[in-house]
């Protein structure tokens, strides 16, 4: 059986636990949202703007109350939580502005040229999306999906990470509160064995995930053999490229940032750090002193940089991947072991001499653990940052232009990031290359992911 329940990583005990939802339960969850699809399709975009800011106002006036939530699930910081609910708040607001242009209908040629009296494209919804998400972001993740597939008129079935349950079971509600019809919007509380058993329903026409590459192929799979589209993002290890032109202690103290945003275990932070020669020791001794001064702690204390990871087992795979690393030759700056308090808390570790041999190399390290590497040229620095298969985000740090515009064409990534550190803005298209997964999610493309870009002819 699967456990669906809020343990928190704090302390690592049980505060909450959840019935699975029967097959009953899925078919009948199911059936309503394709019923509700077949009217909620139709309804105005002024309408639908309407209840999207209204969630975006309930989640602004109840932001400490949910970011506590967060906090008890996951882990991170009172205070990125906090930020993760204000965030989400904006961009159901930017789709609540926006989507009517995003949707609108266009016409890429003059109609004579293509021997028409008319001729354009109109933006149509597919019908329910299932959405299977991941913990780290809980809110964050589902609302990039959820405020443009609502505004475009399709409808949501959330597959949640089952260590989040009382997030899963507040965004359904959310939806509802804001306005939304009934079904618009549902979570369903299911293992992951379960999920192709929704997915291979007829009445579900399309996918997202974010997660894992495993759970990735697994979905992309089933889909393909379904015939749906599917938009994945599977997590990165992304290069934080400095060159001498650029300003070290502003790129080690954003480095140092990046790393440990969200106790580590975000798919578009820094994971590898590849520096020149020329500037390596200036950034070596920044770098680590930033990342000794982190405090670890209770993640709902003020002064908190640090919280714990998710779980056990997630703190396991961090320690076994620093453990391969050390045992073939690498070496620890500082970090490295857990504290002796309960909770599944690891501390900011920086790790060199990393070489091709150990697992760290070419696996995403799902913690607060940097490897830091020395390049001689720019040369080295973009095939170094490219030695991966992933391709999610990417930093380069440099004040040349030449170098940027090197950066920019040559980074095989999703994002490229200039002297700042990699984020999402609902403004900006969100996705990877490569392992990273394919499909974008935020701005115009990520609503038109889910959409049908009918072809409408007519003759005289």
């Amino acid at each position: 059986m699967t456990t669906i329940a809020t343990t928190n990583p704090a302390t690592g005990k049980v505060e909450k636990t959840f019935d699975a939802a029967s097959d009953e339960e899925i078919d009948r969850r199911i059936a309503l949202a394709a019923r509700t699809f077949a009217t909620y399709r139709n309804t105005e975009i002024a309408r639908r703007a309407e209840w999207t800011t209204a969630a975006a106002d309930i989640l602004d006036r109840e932001a400490g109350e949910i970011g506590a939530m967060l906090t008890t699930e996951m882990g991170k910081t009172l205070a990125a939580a906090e930020a993760e609910v204000h965030k989400c708040a904006n961009a159901l607001r930017f789709y609540a502005e926006h989507a009517a242009g995003f949707l609108a209908e266009h016409r890429p040629a003059a109609p004579g040229d293509v021997g028409a009296q008319d001729a354009y494209v109109r933006y149509e919804p597919m019908g329910p999306v299932l959405a299977v998400m991941p913990w780290n972001f809980p809110l964050w993740q589902v609302v990039r999906f959820a405020a443009p597939a609502l505004m475009a008129g399709n409808v949501g079935l959330l597959k949640h990470s089952s260590n989040v349950p009382q997030t899963a079971l507040f965004l359904e509600d959310l939806f509802r509160r804001a306005g939304f019809p009934d079904g618009a919007f549902q979570t369903l509380l299911i293992g992951s064995s379960k999920v192709e058993r929704v997915l291979r329903d007829p009445r579900v026409k399309a996918a997202t995930l974010t997660g894992s590459e495993p759970a990735g192929r697994s979905v992309a799979s089933i889909a393909g053999d379904e015939i749906k589209p599917t938009v994945l993002e599977l997590g990165g290890s992304d290069p934080f490229v400095v060159m001498p032109s650029a300003d070290v202690p502003a790129a080690a103290r954003t480095a140092a940032d990046s790393r440990c945003l969200n106790n580590g275990q975000s798919c578009i932070s820094a994971k590898r750090f590849i520096v020149h020669e020329d500037c390596a020791d200036e950034f070596e001794r920044l770098f680590v002193e930033a990342m000794r001064g982190k405090r670890v702690g209770d993640p709902m204390d003020d002064g908190t940089d640090v919280g714990p990871l998710v779980s056990e087992d997630g703190r396991a795979d961090v320690e076994e991947l620093v453990a391969d690393a050390v045992g073939k030759g690498a070496r620890v700056l500082c970090g490295g072991e857990r504290p002796g308090r309960p909770g599944w808390y690891y501390p900011p570790t920086v790790i060199t001499d990393v070489t091709t041999e150990m697992r760290m190399f070419h696996e995403e390290v799902f913690g607060p653990v940097a490897a830091l590497f020395r390049v001689r040229d720019l040369d080295a620095a973009i095939e170094l940052a490219n030695a991966t298969g992933f391709g999610l985000g990417s930093n380069a740090w440099t004040r040349d232009a030449a170098e940027r515009d090197r950066f920019v064409r040559e980074l095989d990534a999703g994002q490229v990031f200039v002297n700042g550190m990699t984020t999402s803005y609902p403004q900006l298209p969100f996705g990877g290359v490569k392992r990273s997964g394919y499909g974008r999610e935020l701005s115009a493309e990520g609503m038109r992911e889910f959409c049908n870009a009918k072809t409408i002819w007519a003759a005289a």
